[in-house]
């Protein structure tokens, strides 16, 4: 069952991102819909990490071959999205996180909502596929880091292992 905690602001991330997995995990105990796991997690995400404006999922569309957005926390979003096009599109492309300091920098960025700025999308993986990806933007430049990719990489897969896509 997951239980809020409140984390220390002084505490550093590594601490803070297992917080999140040990909530993530309490999260999915008894659930494996899909839908309804990326719901609780964009929603814990949203409300636990700071200087954020969007986070959410893009799952892939079997008849189209491309994204779709999903279960968010935000402003609406762009509904679809080409493998390929934008960040969400290029994290499936080349089947990698995107850690990107400036939008505005990448090329081909799909402004969905133009207060973002800095943006990191972590692709979902199951057998080998990439079947989504965790998408999460902010208002401030810089706002993402590595710890931050391990940490959120880290969630990912506990999503994919503990929900039934």
């Amino acid at each position: 069952m997951y239980q809020s905690v409140a984390t220390d602001p002084a505490a550093g991330k590594a601490e803070l991102y297992g917080e999140l997995a040990s909530q993530l995990k309490g999260l999915l105990a008894g659930e494996r819909n899909a839908i309804a796991n990326a719901a609780n997690f964009s929603a814990l995400l949203f409300d636990r990490l700071p200087d954020l404006n969007w986070a959410g999922f893009y799952f892939m569309d079997r008849m189209t071959g491309g994204l779709v957005v999903g279960p968010f926390q935000g402003k609406p979003a762009c509904v679809r999205i080409a493998v390929g096009r934008g960040v969400c599109g290029t994290a499936v492309a080349e089947r990698r996180t995107m850690l990107v300091p400036d939008v505005h920098a990448f090329p081909g960025h799909i402004a969905c909502d133009a207060a973002s700025r800095a943006e990191i999308v972590v692709p979902l993986v199951q057998n080998s596929d990439v079947i989504g990806v965790l998408d999460l933007d902010s208002p401030m430049l810089g706002r993402f880091d590595r710890e931050d990719q391990t940490g959120l990489e880290r969630l990912a897969a506990i999503l994919v292992e503990g929900s039934d896509f």
